[in-house]
């Protein structure tokens, strides 16, 4: 489990490092503030007594996320090698088929350092945020807290279903939710029956919105986007700008954002260690 001490200094080196290549780090506070203490996830490099450099490590059903950063003033020391040496070595011991390296889309640093690194594109992602626009409900839709072992099984099958896990994979992916995250889990009900599911973070004054998944043969329905205007209108509601996340491959949920009035403004790279 990381100290609050340990939290404030990664946000300080945060701001730091993006605010000299402009660009925005994906470090997942969500899950740094609520490490369960019995992995090695966070991986860091200190100087005189101040951090300099960070890795996390992010797991999700069969595949791990690694993100990191170092000090501007103290790179091309082989500091980033060394976590990131030592992110491979854990995220292979655990076992994971897919382990995927996150770099901002901007960051000029991220992509000369993977040229040396045996990895390939995997995919883009766009992070988003909500602008003025009409947005549009309906009564018959509804969205609720996840509160039973009936919600628990269709987000296993919504997971499955939305994003290509097995079963395995989706089942471990809401234990680690259940288990290190503060996210609450939202359900879309149309008409008494469950249509879909998503999850909200409230985090630093921002509301951001995953996981968001309707059953295939429910969409084309309009019931994701009214069930996303829901949602964004009671996050609103409580002070929040509303952001989200989409896979740039992923062009129907991206017409769909759009269409809610969710604009990019940063991109993430991701790339598959290979070796």
């Amino acid at each position: 489990m990381l100290t609050n001490q340990q939290i404030t200094e990664i946000k300080t080196l945060q701001e730091i490092c993006e605010k000299d290549g402009g660009f925005q780090l994906k470090l997942n506070f969500d899950m740094l503030e609520n490490r369960s203490g019995n992995l090695k996830e966070d991986f860091f490099y200190y100087k005189d007594g101040r951090l300099i450099g960070f890795l996390g490590s992010y797991g999700f059903g069969n595949k791990i996320e690694l993100c990191g950063m170092v000090h501007p003033n103290y790179r091309q020391q082989g500091i980033f090698s060394s976590l990131i040496t030592s992110g491979l070595d854990e995220a292979k011991q655990r076992g994971f088929s897919k382990i995927l390296l996150n770099a901002p889309a901007k960051s000029n640093t991220a992509k000369t350092f993977l040229q040396n690194v045996p990895c390939t594109f995997y995919c883009a992602e766009h992070q988003m945020k909500w602008h003025q626009t009409d947005l549009i409900e309906d009564d018959r839709i509804t969205v609720r807290p996840s509160v039973s072992s009936e919600d628990e099984e269709a987000e296993v099958l919504l997971e499955i279903s939305g994003f290509g896990m097995s079963e395995i994979e989706a089942r471990e992916m809401q234990k680690m939710i259940s288990e290190q995250s503060s996210e609450q889990k939202l359900i879309i009900e149309v008409e008494g029956k469950i249509a879909g599911k998503m999850r909200v973070s409230e985090l630093n004054g921002e509301a951001w919105i995953y996981g968001f998944a309707v059953f295939p043969e429910l969409r084309g329905k309009g019931i994701g986007r009214r069930a996303l205007s829901h949602v964004v209108k009671m996050e609103l509601a409580k002070g929040f700008p509303v952001f989200l996340e989409v896979e740039a491959k992923n062009a129907r949920a991206l017409t769909l954002y759009e269409s809610c009035g969710f604009k990019t403004y940063h991109s993430q790279n991701y790339y598959e260690y290979t070796k």
